[in-house]
């Protein structure tokens, strides 16, 4: 079962690619969820308010929870967010944004020329972003009295399971993180306990 993917570290540095007085500006970006899109793009318009084009691409999730979308801007159609999109697959990454900024610099490119020059853009910006690789997670919560704490404890001990908090009065709660290749085995021996309940969140 595959439970890693590929993502990037942290926001990339800004390059610049030129292409007959065009400048493109690239920017990559870590995200986790689709609302964070919008005010990523907001920021760059007030970066670049005399830009005339803010394209971009992003995809976000793993397997089959993928989401993704691409944005020509008012570029010809397909010939900005596709070729962005078009270098997140071929770099493997997800949970990330892409957005190229077009000033325009007096000379027509053609839809060729625009799908070459967004490409490439996005192809030095993904270059110049730290890509590592992380581990699918799947997080439960654990619900059972104080008396029982020991033998739930000693179940995260031994099997190496991340505690992401906990509350700990006469009825206990804690939420776990497990790595998605454990995380049936983690779950059948918690559901198995008596007097222990273990749900998926």
């Amino acid at each position: 079962m595959k439970d890693v993917y590929k993502t990037i570290a942290f926001p990339s540095e800004e390059i610049l690619f030129k292409e007959k007085n065009s400048k493109f500006f690239g920017y990559a970006f870590p995200v986790q969820s689709e609302s964070a899109i919008k005010p990523i793009i907001d920021s760059l318009r007030k970066q670049h308010p005399h830009a005339v084009h803010y394209c971009y691409a992003y995809q976000i999730g793993t397997d089959n929870t993928l989401l993704y979308r691409a944005n020509d801007d008012g570029e010809p159609s397909n010939t900005a967010g596709m070729p962005i999109y078009g270098q997140i697959q071929s770099f493997g990454v997800t949970n990330v944004l892409v957005v190229i900024v077009r000033l325009f610099g007096g000379v027509k490119l053609g839809v060729g020329g625009l799908i070459s020059a967004y490409r490439t853009a996005a192809q030095l910006t993904l270059e110049s972003s730290e890509i590592i690789e992380k581990t699918i997670d799947i997080h439960y919560q654990i619900a059972f009295d104080y008396k029982n704490i020991n033998k739930v404890m000693r179940v995260i001990k031994e099997k190496s399971v991340e505690i992401v908090s906990q509350k700990m009065e006469m009825s206990c709660e804690i939420e776990i993180i497990t790595r998605k290749k454990n995380a049936e085995m983690i779950f059948d021996i918690f559901n198995s306990m008596f007097e222990v309940e273990i749900k998926e969140l």
